[in-house]
């Protein structure tokens, strides 16, 4: 596997260049889209959808410095298996915990680390599904954009989390993927997306047909990735619950029935041009209480 995989490799924030233009910061190696501010002729830069990660967390704080001609605010969701709090706080102006990312140890035994429940909705699906490692994720693309067709009809996504075609055609190639297929019969009724970067297999996405909903197929994905990573990683982070509160939503049961605990992503923010950014406010009347506040509701 390359060295460099996963969110962390330039190819995944080049695969968002829809919503902004990718930048891979040079010391750091991670990477940010700058965007036009609605309403100005000038830029901010956000991490990509869904977490920022990088290869050298202690030299962000010199590629955001670096930047401070060219963009008003940097906003990250850190990777919260890459940089601690301390080093978001080296490179950012303020650091608050965003969500709680549901993770599991890969060192416990599966039996113990999956809860019953979980277990026994397994056995039924596999009974119904058979579940295989595919060999060219790449070639996957049009299965998976019928696929995901689905989720986003189902859940009403648009904008970034969206994606496009485009997108996914460069993040199924980048190095790090593993797709875990499940058929029923000869038909495709699930995909499921991992990155593995190092030690830590990153969700990134699953979706699932009409008929893989019925017969609990992302189950099925969800134990056969369990039981090939477990001699190839350490951990596994499924990602926080949807929204950003602490409701107990279907998927945050579902992502805590697998998880041996949790780790918090936090949001990191910073202010590069203060003059700017304080008339940005004032023109917007923005929510102080999100970052940047001038762009408050955007992914309402």
């Amino acid at each position: 596997m390359s060295a460099v995989s996963g969110f962390a490799h330039p190819d995944y924030v080049a695969s968002l260049r829809e919503f902004g233009e990718p930048r891979v910061l040079p010391r750091s190696g991670g990477g940010l889209l700058l965007r036009r501010i609605p309403g100005s002729d000038l830029r901010d830069a956000m991490g990509p959808y869904p977490v920022f990660s990088c290869q050298d967390w202690t030299a962000l704080g010199e590629d955001l410095d670096a930047l401070a001609l060219e963009v008003v605010t940097v906003t990250v969701v850190a990777d919260p298996f890459g940089a601690s709090r301390q080093d978001l706080e080296g490179a950012f102006d303020r650091v608050v915990p965003l969500k709680e990312h549901y993770v599991a140890d890969l060192s416990q035994d599966l039996n113990r680390l999956v809860k019953a429940s979980h277990r026994e909705t397994v056995r039924r699906a596999q009974r119904r599904v058979r579940v295989e490692l595919h060999p060219d994720p790449p070639g996957l693309l049009e299965t998976w954009m019928d696929l995901y067709g689905v989720l986003t009809v189902r859940h009403g996504i648009t904008g970034i989390r969206a994606f496009s075609r485009e997108a996914f055609a460069r993040q199924l190639a980048i190095p790090g993927m593993t797709a875990f297929v499940a058929y029923e019969g000869p038909e495709v009724v699930c995909i499921d997306l991992w990155y593995q970067q190092g030690e830590v297999v990153q969700g990134h996405l699953a979706a699932a047909s009409e008929s893989g909903y019925g017969s609990r197929a992302m189950y099925a994905t969800k134990w056969a990735m369990l039981e090939h990573f477990r001699t190839r990683a350490r951990w596994v982070n499924f990602g926080g619950g949807a929204g950003t509160g602490e409701a107990a939503d279907g998927l945050t049961r579902f992502k805590a029935g697998w998880s041996s605990g949790t780790r918090t992503a936090f949001l990191g923010c910073r202010v590069l041009q203060p003059d700017a950014y304080a008339r940005l406010v004032s023109a917007a009347g923005g929510d102080p209480a999100y970052f940047p506040a001038y762009r408050a509701g955007e992914f309402s």
